[in-house]
């Protein structure tokens, strides 16, 4: 073991003695945190208007501060974009991330010079107890590469602003850098397929162990690689070993990696937000991702199923139940408060408190009031995958209401990078597995209301042209999953097969 892998299992130890301290102890933490936001923000016009003074207990935090999207703390961001000191937190922030948005376009999200650090520290731990509990430290020998957007920044009134990982870019610790690529010149390049292309030409020879980004944009880079150099990128680079990633589910992705690669890599799953760093993989033995209950957030959770009634109820993390789906809500130091940034989770353990990703609150389908989501399609697609095996690039669900002819169904737009032997096999056991996760759809279906699912074939990198045609293709950019209507189903017709 040579001196730098050797540190790296020291602060390793290190780290994870000191996390455990609120790790086990979450709850007074989180009652901690919501504390020193009030006290901290008390002064703020925000908090001046929601009576932060008063504010004594949680239920009290509660009854002033209303869950809110972005086009309803809009005004306030407007007063900072128009130089206003003191809104929503001390000061100014430091950053604006740009995310794209809904009815208001672009969202600029505040990062302020105390959630910054969270937003790199989580990230660092995931590695640092991936390694104490692998024993694989020769990861920090070798190169590692963070696929990622620009890091050039613009200005939105007097403030930096830019993508999340870009702004993170301009944060990497001294001692990483060395071993980081891209280059800062090969990370600006705006144009996507550019990008990968000379991601391409730096890399293929070096001696990469870490590789990191969303499983799309990554298997992007792995064909690419594999088309030049004509290997397996487990062969390419003899030393990779793990592969960090977040955004979506990997169990779609993880047959066509495997055969890019050629054996089975470690991963560790991320949860990153523009909002918040809000949860990482802690082990390779459990499911679940750690939530960051010390990392500058107050968490609230939101039964997903009563969230868009009048006064839906709102619990904190003390209440929460394993295995019930939560719209989940930040309050940050970053100066958000009751925001809901539309993910949806599940606790899969209270000691610690774990989490995994089920899906976005407003991206279902839901024709029928089925109300599929997307940790049933994505479960039902891997069960299915077992059964009859494929390769899948990317895919699309989406209701038909209205068929020429015959019942409504469920439409699921596919990219087989491999095609099932048998798709109508394939077909009918996806549709038998959704039914098996989703009782109202059974219902439906045995009810003869829906038809069994229908699914149109996209043709090669149908996907990738679709989201250039969006303008979304690559960095932090997902392909929607789920809809409740045909607007992306529509679009992605002109690349069926």
């Amino acid at each position: 073991m040579g001196l730098k892998a050797f540190l790296s299992v020291c602060f390793a130890r290190f780290v994870v003695k000191k996390n455990n301290a609120w790790k086990h102890s979450a709850v007074k933490h989180q009652q901690k945190i919501m504390r020193q936001l009030i006290a901290k923000a008390q002064k703020t016009a925000f908090g001046i208007d929601h009576g932060f003074s008063d504010i004594t207990c949680y239920d009290d935090f509660k009854k002033n501060i209303p869950i809110r999207d972005y086009e309803e703390i809009k005004t306030y961001v407007d007063r900072v974009v128009n130089g206003e000191m003191d809104v929503l937190w001390p000061r100014k922030p430091i950053y604006f991330c740009k995310t794209s948005g809904t009815t208001s376009g672009s969202k600029f999200i505040p990062i302020t010079k105390e959630s910054m650090p969270f937003h790199l520290k989580a990230a660092k731990d995931a590695i640092l107890t991936y390694i104490l509990e692998t024993g694989n430290s020769s990861i920090v020998n070798g190169k590692m590469i963070f696929l990622q957007g620009s890091p050039v920044l613009t200005k939105t009134g007097s403030i930096l602003t830019g993508r999340l990982s870009g702004i993170v870019a301009h944060h990497i610790p001294f001692y990483l850098k060395q071993n980081r690529l891209p280059s800062f010149t090969t990370n600006s390049i705006e144009d996507w397929e550019k990008k990968v292309d000379a991601i391409v030409t730096e890399t293929i020879d070096e001696n990469m162990t870490v590789i990191s980004g969303i499983p799309p944009w990554v298997q992007m880079y792995f064909e690419k690689l594999n088309k030049k150099s004509g290997k397996l990128i487990g062969d390419l680079f003899k030393n990779f070993s793990l592969f960090i990633y977040g955004g979506v589910n990997f169990a779609p992705y993880k047959n066509t990696f495997e055969r890019l690669i050629g054996k089975k890599i470690a991963g560790i799953e991320l949860y990153p937000a523009s909002e918040g760093f809000i949860a990482y993989q802690d082990s390779q033995k459990e499911n679940g991702m750690l939530l960051c209950v010390n990392h500058g957030i107050f968490y609230e959770f939101v039964e997903a199923q009563s969230f868009f009634n009048k006064k839906p109820n709102r619990i904190c993390l003390a209440d929460v139940v394993v295995g019930v789906n939560y719209v989940i809500i930040l309050n940050t130091n970053a100066g958000l408060w009751g925001y809901c940034i539309g993910d949806t989770v599940k606790f899969v353990s209270k000691d610690p408190y774990k989490i995994v990703v089920t899906g976005r609150i407003k991206h279902f389908t839901s024709a029928f009031g089925e109300h599929v989501i997307a940790e049933e399609v994505e479960s039902s697609l891997k069960e299915t995958l077992k059964l009859f095996p494929a390769e899948i690039n990317e895919f699309h669900v989406a209701p038909q209401v209205n068929p020429s002819n015959g019942l409504p169904y469920h439409e699921w737009f596919i990219e087989f990078k491999k095609h099932p032997e048998d798709l109508v096999g394939f077909k009918k056991s996806l549709d038998i597995c959704l039914q098996k996760h989703n009782s109202y759809y059974r219902d439906l279906v045995s009810g003869s209301v829906l038809d069994e699912l229908k699914i149109t074939c996209i043709s090669k990198n149908g996907f990738v042209k679709f989201m250039k045609d969006e303008g979304r293709l690559g960095g932090q950019n997902k392909v929607p999953r789920l809809a409740n209507d045909r607007k992306t189903a529509e679009k992605l017709n002109i690349y069926r097969e």
